[in-house]
């Protein structure tokens, strides 16, 4: 078999196939590098909005206090506290002296601009691209920051959840009988459980944060991998090479997990993007209802909310839906691309794939048939 190699990978034909079946897909590849430029950008979100400026260069020193917190004091202010530099005082001493570099947008997701000139929620204008909210917080800023922990959140949610539905759904389809029947029943039951009253009962008693969040919704998010998991299993159990595997004395662990879960990882792989974009909307509708994050924190479900209860202020419900519904899209187009990559009836049928998927780079296609 033919193979190269990309950072230090191997590429097989099959591999080769499954990216040229991803690319094929061109509303899932594009909606994939669309995806990936602005969860770049909102990962460096306090490079693009931030109420603290780059650079500051002052009587011959130059600080950052995108970096690090500095007093008054150290601009020749009064105060030991950290300085504001969205004080027009504080401005002045710094430009008396020296110079700054402001991000493209000045303010933080928390900065609450105090000179707006009209009653909050105030409506788009050069200064407020997409208006402040009813706290006089400038929503574009909101906006980028609740992408990306939307995002973020929803990432390690499906990362975990894989993991330990992965090992419970191996555990079922590989040793069946009473483990699997037992182990199903109580799947059955705990999925049945009332997730949003638990959330609602939890919240009462306990203030939501990230990681409460987090763990709270692992209980329920792992139980959608153990059926795909489980089925591969179980279809595989008895293939010849498991039974080679087991005549050569290979441990249940090793077997499980080195010959028979690469091949349940491909159905895994398949369902992460749409669990991913369910992860994010459940985030997105705790913060609605006012149980998910921390009051002021950066949320797209917040937004919403605000949205609803400022009728008269449309640019916040029409920017947090129009985000949310772009995000899940792009996310539903990738998990498509994805599943056409992984999908056994094209794997070897289709389109022939261009010379430049199947030949190693720099190699001529006789001697990479050799």
């Amino acid at each position: 078999m033919t193979t190269d190699r990309f950072l230090g990978m191997k590429i097989t034909p099959i591999t080769r196939r499954r990216l040229h079946n991803f690319k094929s897909n061109r509303r899932g590849y594009i909606s994939f590098w669309i995806f990936a430029a602005v969860l770049l950008l909102s990962l460096f979100a306090e490079f693009l909005a931030n109420d603290k400026p780059f650079v500051v260069y002052y009587d011959g020193g130059i600080y950052s206090p995108i970096f690090k917190s500095y007093p008054e004091t150290t601009f020749g202010g009064t105060f030991e506290t950290e300085a504001d530099y969205s004080d027009p005082v504080v401005r002045e001493m710094i430009e008396a002296k020296g110079w700054f570099w402001m991000p493209l947008i000045p303010y933080n997701y928390r900065t609450v601009s105090w000179n707006l000139g009209v009653a909050a929620p105030s409506p788009p204008d050069a200064e407020h691209w997409l208006g402040t909210d009813d706290q006089a917080r400038d929503v574009v800023a909101r906006t980028i920051y609740g992408f990306r922990i939307s995002v973020i959140f929803g990432f390690v949610l499906t990362v975990i959840s894989a993991v330990i539905g992965v090992a419970a759904g191996a555990v079922q389809g590989y040793f069946g009988g009473w483990t699997d029947l037992l182990m199903q029943r109580f799947i059955e039951i705990w999925s049945s459980l009332p997730t949003l009253y638990i959330l609602i009962i939890l919240a009462s008693i306990i203030e939501p944060n990230f990681w409460w969040l987090l763990g709270v919704l692992l209980l329920f998010s792992w139980m959608g991998f153990v059926g795909v998991v489980r089925a591969e299993f179980l279809r595989a159990r008895n293939f010849d090479y498991v039974r080679a595997a087991r005549a050569l004395g290979a441990s249940n662990t090793v077997i499980m997990f080195r010959h028979v879960l690469p091949n349940a990882v491909v159905a895994t792989l398949t369902f992460m993007p749409f669990t991913l974009a369910g992860s994010v909307t459940a985030l997105t509708g705790l913060d609605f209802l006012g149980i998910g994050l921390p009051p002021g924190s950066a949320s797209l479900g917040e937004l919403l909310a605000q949205g609803k209860a400022n009728l008269q202020a449309p640019w916040l419900g029409l920017t947090g839906f129009f985000v949310i519904a772009i995000m899940l899209s792009l996310l539903t187009f990738i998990g498509e691309a994805v599943r056409d990559a992984f999908d056994p009836r094209k794997l070897f049928t289709g389109d022939p794939i261009p010379a430049e998927v199947t030949e190693p780079a720099g190699k001529p296609a006789k001697e990479a048939a050799q």
